[in-house]
């Protein structure tokens, strides 16, 4: 038994043995033949990219012997265009040296014959000297005092030709002047004949409902005396349905106050915190609106290189009025008859629009109320390096100042055309804005005083004073001393009430 299962594990093992010894040959076969595979495929590899180089090599010859070809035809030609210009050269040299030739010759022959005119003019000096000697001898004078006689003739006879001819130019100039100027104003009228806009002092406000109305008022009116402190326009609230009326003399604060309600209503929220910061808002955004009214102003006439202050006053013309006629349209109009009367007389055009549209920046300014606004526009030009020819002109247009530019005249006239037409003026307008406007300077100069308002057309005067500046028994004494200066100073209809305002408020922020 144990023979057998020796047997048979020898049996195994030589089995074993034979199996991985064939499995050996059998892998070494496949080795073998694997490395044959790699080698023919990397022989056919070689073979593809020897071809592939071969094939762009010579694709990159025929490419290099095109480029050759080309450059050595290039420089066939340019060698080609040298030799052309070689013999162009070669011929102009020649022409050169041919004209050279002649122009020696030329000179020689002038040298001959400013030899001979020499000649000539010694012989022509020699003969007139004996003329001049015998006419001495005959006239007895010398050819000096000959001369002077002839002079003296000559002069005297020129002296009366010319006071003939300027007497004529002079009687000429008298019967055609007058025609003249009357010809250039009536074409300059009827070329600028705008519609005036008359200003007033009210503002009609319109609302959705009575509903808003009550809103706009507020409890007690507090909503009401909010606004009316805070723009300087009188709320009047009546029986006119969807209507509420602003009040003022100055469009300006008629504006903002327009402006503010506008938002208030759109917004809903309606109180006097509210209503101080949207005025504040308002008048922001005005400011900014008149600085693009008075760019816009400028770009459509054509005016360039104005100060930035000065843009700002043109703007502000258009809630200003001169005699109830809207002063940026007064304005524009001055400047456009200047253009046109510049234009038919042959001056400078750009400096004569110029100065019409700057004449009455006077009037908007708030500085030196007591100077005239004539002298004040030609201040406050100078003072933002406009040109001396229109600042006189500015100052000159109502002959407060001697006119010294030639363009002077023509915005006197042009100020004059514009504000003589029938209908354009309102004097009633204008003198009672000034009444008011004089009231609230009269109660601005007294110190503590802050903000000042007249409203219910100048039969009140509203002073805002400061309440650290101010105290309760001297806001007694200002309001007397106010209405004894505007009974002593000025002159107007009824009776004026001053109402002397002082808040005190406490402000504390939460962080």
């Amino acid at each position: 038994m144990a023979t057998i299962i020796i047997t048979a594990i020898i049996s195994a093992a030589v089995g074993i043995a034979i199996y991985i010894f064939i499995k050996k040959i059998i892998l070494k076969n496949q080795s073998e033949q694997i490395i044959r595979d790699a080698q023919a495929e990397s022989e056919a590899i070689k073979k593809e990219k020897i071809y592939q180089a071969k094939v762009k090599f010579l694709q990159l010859k025929s490419e290099h012997e095109a480029y050759i070809s080309e450059k050595n035809q290039q420089i066939q030609q340019t060698e080609n265009k040298l030799k052309q210009k070689e013999l162009l050269l070669n011929q102009q040299r020649s022409e050169l040296g041919r004209k050279q030739k002649e122009i020696e010759s030329i000179k020689e022959y002038l040298k001959n014959q400013l030899e001979i005119v020499n000649k000539k003019a010694e012989e022509y000096e020699k003969l007139r000297g004996k003329e001049i000697a015998k006419l001495e001898e005959m006239s007895r004078l010398t050819a000096e005092e000959a001369k002077n006689q002839l002079v003296e003739t000559m002069k005297s006879e020129a002296k009366t030709e010319a006071m003939s001819y300027i007497n004529d130019v002079m009687d000429e100039a008298r019967l055609t002047a007058s025609k003249e100027a009357k010809r250039i104003v009536i074409n300059t009228i009827q070329r600028t004949a705008p519609e005036t806009a008359i200003e007033n002092a009210v503002t009609v406000f319109n609302i959705e409902s009575d509903e808003i109305k009550g809103r706009i008022i507020g409890r007690e009116g507090r909503n009401i005396r909010a606004i009316e402190a805070a723009t300087g326009v009188e709320i009047v609230v009546d029986d006119t349905p969807e209507a509420i009326l602003l009040s003022a003399f100055d469009p300006v604060r008629r504006e903002v106050a327009r402006l503010a309600l506008h938002q208030l209503v759109a917004d809903g929220r309606i109180h006097p915190a509210r209503i101080e910061e949207v005025v504040a808002k308002v008048q922001k955004q005005l400011e900014e609106e008149i600085l693009e009214i008075g760019k816009r102003t400028c770009i459509d006439l054509g005016i360039h290189n104005l100060n930035i202050e000065l843009i700002k006053l043109i703007g502000r013309m258009k809630y200003r009025s001169s005699y109830g006629q809207n002063l940026l349209q007064h304005s524009r109009e001055v400047a456009n008859i200047c253009a046109i009367m510049a234009a038919e007389l042959g001056l400078n055009v750009k400096a004569a629009k110029r100065a019409g549209l700057l004449h009455d920046i006077g009037k908007v300014c708030e500085e030196d109320p007591e100077l005239p606004h004539a002298l004040l526009g030609a201040k406050i030009a100078e003072r933002f390096k406009e040109k001396p020819d229109i600042c006189n002109a500015i100052g000159a247009h109502h002959e407060e100042m001697e006119m010294t530019s030639i363009i002077a005249p023509l915005v006197l006239v042009g100020d004059a055309i514009s504000g003589a037409r029938p209908g354009v003026r309102r004097e009633v307008i204008e003198s009672y804005i000034k009444r008011l406007k004089d009231m609230e300077d009269i109660a601005l100069s007294h110190p503590g005083v802050t903000k000042t308002y007249a409203i219910k057309a100048g039969r009140e005067l509203r002073v805002i004073v400061g309440s650290d500046q101010v105290t309760d028994t001297q806001c007694e004494d200002l309001s007397a001393d106010i209405a004894k200066r505007i009974q002593d100073e000025m002159v107007y209809p009824g009776q004026v009430k001053i109402t002397v305002i002082r808040e005190t408020r406490s402000v504390a922020i939460a962080k």
